[in-house]
């Protein structure tokens, strides 16, 4: 990610959780090249590999040894609350660690923060119909609780429902990182659904200039809630997904369309409304070509190939 400038991101000062994960580590290496003042929140026994080397130059705490309210005494008020952690249920967690990843801890944080008078708490959001697994329905129970702040005057929330991420280095148990690094490795065979289920991929490069802007925007019209869809704009089928992976690397793979049976509640139709987006001056600027492309150069660097 190149230096862009933006001088209204200079002088924030951003509260980041997740920041150990896929997203939340991309927008800390943005936030940091521009120039904010980043404080994450983690826990002691995180996994710091995407972020060993930007640990000097941010203020740490460790959730599950301090209280929660600890960062904003020592740190003073904070911008914005940039919201990215989330536990997907995908690792044998319990129904109440899903249900204390993604409402609990998120809920007590987001009091904390509209209590030391935090202008502004970004999430991220699930598109997932919310009684399709526990997951989905605690990332929207906690988009409710965001409403309800909102609309009392609490805090602004700005609920950001993204679409389907993707880009090198993301988790295995990732549909689209499994694809890649299964073509990368000329797997000789994977079974799959149908395909026909469309979905709207974007690049992780394009979330992060989303999230840049919207924190550059900052808060508009004091507290309210306000809801953007993050995606590329273009829904296209899984099948093409796999094909189009399979035809840039080259692989020799045999996809076995319909040899699984969708899901239960499976989604058919995903698809991002990003009229908002571009309003504010957005624009996707990777198809799924060249998405993908970057995908594959970075999953053979850190060593999938």
């Amino acid at each position: 990610m190149g230096q862009i400038d933006m001088p209204g991101l200079k002088s924030k000062k951003i509260l980041l959780t997740g920041a150990t994960g896929f997203l939340g580590s991309h927008l800390l290496q943005a936030f940091l090249e521009i120039g904010c003042h980043v404080v994450i929140l983690k826990r002691s026994f995180s996994d710091i590999r995407r972020i060993r080397g930007y640990l000097d130059r941010v203020k740490s705490f460790d959730i599950d040894l301090v209280p929660l309210e600890r960062p904003f005494e020592e740190c003073g008020q904070f911008d914005c609350v940039v919201h990215t952690a989330t536990n997907y249920g995908r690792h044998g967690e319990t129904v109440t660690e899903v249900f204390e990843g993604n409402l609990s801890f998120p809920l007590r944080l987001l009091n904390t923060a509209a209590f030391f008078n935090t202008a502004t708490f970004f999430n991220r959001a699930s598109i997932l119909y919310a009684y399709l697994n526990y997951y989905a329905l605690s990332k929207r129970q906690f988009e409710d609780w965001g409403r309800i702040f909102a609309t009392q005057g609490k805090i602004q929330f700005v609920n950001i429902k993204l679409e389907h991420m993707y880009g090198p280095g993301d988790d295995l148990s990732k549909f689209t990182t499994w694809i890649v690094q299964s073509c990368i490795k000329n797997i000789d065979k994977i079974e799959l659904t149908p395909g026909e289920q469309k979905r709207d991929f974007i690049y992780i490069d394009d979330v992060v200039s989303t999230y840049k802007l919207l924190v550059e925007k900052g808060r508009q019209s004091g507290a309210g809630f306000q809801e953007f869809e993050l995606g590329s704009g273009k829904a296209v089928s899984i099948r093409e997904f796999v094909e189009t992976a399979k035809r840039l690397t080259g692989a020799n793979t045999e996809f076995a369309f319909g040899a699984k049976a969708y899901r239960e509640h499976e989604l058919m139709h995903s698809e991002a409304d990003i009229a908002k987006l571009l309003e504010l001056g957005w624009k996707s600027k990777y198809d799924l070509s060249a998405g993908l492309k970057k995908m594959i150069e970075g999953e053979k660097v850190l060593g999938f190939g």
